[in-house]
């Protein structure tokens, strides 16, 4: 039994193995329950290894019951949908429409299931419900495919449209399905399916092997551009001197089309002819994705008109996300249109993000940790322990299940109130269960504890570090925050390790680096290592990159090497260069630890620095891309 555990915790981990094998003779023995927390757990493996095929009514009943015992719970509600999805299979339509009102998230296979049901019980409405998933689904689960096929029956999409899906198919690798949609075009439209699999696995072969009259029907058009939208991916601009070669024998929206995909995929290089091929592709339509592009190309290319034009013409919807609030803002601001500029820092002003900290500084306001919730009383702690979910979670983590504790944290945590959110972070601090008391307290809407929010725990162990190192400890806060919420066991999908997810290969090189003889893997288990392992990297990069810390930032999760190419022919603004970031978890990543740190600031100082100052401005690149002469990898990205 675990130290500390519950005298039950055995036969939980014993039900848990029995399972994982499958052996449900054993399970069966550890299933009566007993008054532990967990006692749902060994029913429910017991129910989750029905619902694919029920033996009889009995079954069906016994589902049914748990169900209703557990009504409200995760564990009712992912052996819902898991009966749900064996239901849809089944074309079991009326137990299936029963059922699904009680889900409270279906995933997106099940709302394609919910569809089904309305179709096969003549709903006409579901059409036009479904009819935006031909826009936006693209990894399509098996029970959206008879959805999208009726739109194609009854007339809801027209050829262009469904040459539309081929196109982003191809676009994102997603062959099969762009197979299986080219099947659906009318019959003289339709291309061979051995030339899609062509254009898919060699564009550029396919586009200087085009017939002289390729041009003359849709089919061949259609080839060309898919092949020009998969080049570009790898070589955009070898796919704009191929294009150059064909546009003339393309209708504008062709052009438009081709010169669209080409300037996206160059801006997400940092391609510098990215903003005039976008300028050349006109008003084409932009996919979301495209437009942020055309925001950053513009951003990089100081044309701040551009800027403006192209998220005033984003749908309302990406207009209003935080980042392109703020960069219409500037651009109203650099047009001297100070009032429309000031109208939209407001909207997205006063929270502890990165452009809500950046719009506030551009209204003269530096960002003031707001006034702490009064403290949380022992009734208050004791309404959230005694709550099933949190116990089952607690339980959990207590036995090392975090997956099922996180997932069961999660749930009982939604639609929650303020004041049962700061018990709940609490009741986790106190167990030390970090990242899930940072989870609860950023959840709180009015009642705030910034404390619990940016937790600063270790600090005997990483404050000695920075300081022997000369780094800003807000900082070393900031990236450890955002690197493993101070899970100590925390372990990434890659295999970064610890408090500062080191790579064991980066922990071998700083070894190496410090002249440490023996290095093996388990020394990034300790904190105390891992710390002095992190911190160490931190002041290596900060060094070989102009001292700056969104460089440094940048290096810690991508590399260095990236992170020196990212630079421009020019100087640019350190917020134009976060935005700029090719790799989306990088960009996410280092505007999260810039706005952490300012945070850390407020709480360890007592004032906030200004991020504007922290982002600073880059320094051209002086032509050198190499890894600074240090060969180091990026912690918890492995070697470049």
């Amino acid at each position: 039994m675990p130290a500390g555990g519950d005298p039950g915790d055995e036969r939980i981990l014993l039900a848990r193995d029995a399972a994982r094998s499958g052996d449900r003779n054993r399970l069966l023995q550890q299933a009566a329950p007993t008054g532990h927390a967990l006692d749902p757990y060994p029913e429910y493996w017991l129910l989750a290894s029905l619902v694919a095929r029920p033996t009889g009514e009995a079954d069906t009943i016994r589902i049914r019951d748990f169900l209703g015992r557990q009504a409200g719970s995760w564990l009712a509600e992912r052996l819902r949908g898991d009966w749900l999805r064996a239901l849809g299979k089944r074309g079991e339509w009326s137990s299936f429409a029963a059922e699904f009102p009680f889900m409270e998230q279906p995933e997106q296979d099940l709302r394609c299931y919910h569809f089904q049901a309305r179709l096969s019980n003549g709903d006409g409405a579901v059409l036009d419900e479904a009819r935006p998933l031909w826009f936006t689904l693209f990894d399509t689960p098996d029970s959206c495919i008879p959805v999208l096929q009726a739109l194609v029956r009854d007339g809801r999409v027209n050829s262009d449209e469904i040459w539309g899906r081929v196109r982003r198919l191809m676009e994102v690798k997603r062959f099969s399905g762009a197979r299986a949609v080219a099947g659906w075009l009318p019959a003289d439209q339709a291309p061979a399916l051995s030339d899609l699999d062509k254009v898919g696995a060699n564009p550029s072969t396919w586009l200087d092997r085009l017939p002289v009259n390729f041009a003359a029907s849709r089919t061949g058009r259609e080839l060309a551009l898919i092949a020009l939208a998969r080049l570009s991916r790898d070589d955009p601009m070898g796919a704009y001197l191929r294009y150059a070669r064909l546009d003339e024998r393309l209708s504008p929206a062709e052009r438009g089309y081709a010169l669209g995909q080409i300037a996206w995929q160059a801006a997400a290089k940092l391609v510098p002819e990215a903003h005039e091929w976008f300028k050349a592709a006109g008003d084409t339509p932009l996919i979301e994705e495209q437009a942020a592009w055309r925001v950053r190309a513009a951003l990089r290319a100081g044309d701040w008109r551009a800027v403006r034009s192209t998220v005033e013409a984003m749908s309302a919807a990406q207009r209003a996300l935080p980042e392109w609030t703020y960069w219409l803002g500037r651009a109203y601001q650099a047009a001297g249109n100070r009032e429309a500029a000031r109208r939209e820092f407001e909207r997205i002003g006063g929270h502890p993000t990165f452009y809500s900290i950046l719009a506030d500084e551009e209204q003269g306001r530096g960002f003031t940790l707001p006034s702490k919730a009064r403290a949380i009383s022992p009734d208050e702690l004791e309404q959230a322990r005694q709550t099933p979910g949190l116990q089952r979670a607690l339980a959990l983590f207590r036995l090392d299940m975090r997956t099922e504790g996180t997932r069961e944290w999660n749930w009982s945590l939604r639609n929650q109130e303020d004041r049962f959110l700061l018990a709940a972070a609490q009741i986790a601090l106190q167990l030390g269960i970090y990242d899930r008391a940072i989870n609860a307290a950023d959840k709180t809407r009015n009642e705030h504890d910034y404390s619990l929010r940016y937790l600063s725990p270790y600090r005997e162990r990483i404050e000695p570090n920075a300081k022997s190192r000369d780094l800003d400890s807000a900082w070393v806060y900031g990236l450890m925050r955002q690197e493993s919420r101070f899970v100590t066991a925390a372990r990434s999908s890659v295999g970064a390790q610890g408090l500062m997810q080191i790579m064991p290969s980066t922990g071998q090189w700083i070894a190496g680096k410090l002249g440490m003889k023996g290095y093996n893997v388990g020394w990034l288990r300790d904190p105390d290592t891992n710390v002095m392992f992190g911190t160490t990297y931190m002041r290596m990069v900060l060094e070989g990159l102009d001292n700056h810390p969104v460089l440094a930032s940048a290096a810690y999760n991508a590399g260095p090497g990236r992170a020196k190419r990212w630079k421009d022919a020019k100087p640019l603004e350190g917020a134009i260069y976060a935005e700029t970031i090719p790799f989306g978890e990088t960009r996410d990543y280092v505007k999260k630890v810039m706005a952490n740190a300012v945070i850390y600031g407020a709480l360890f100082e007592g004032r906030a620095p200004s991020l504007k100052a922290r982002l600073g401005t880059i320094a051209a690149t002086n032509g050198d891309t190499s890894n600074m002469g240090m060969g180091s990898p990026a912690p918890g990205a492995g070697l470049e």
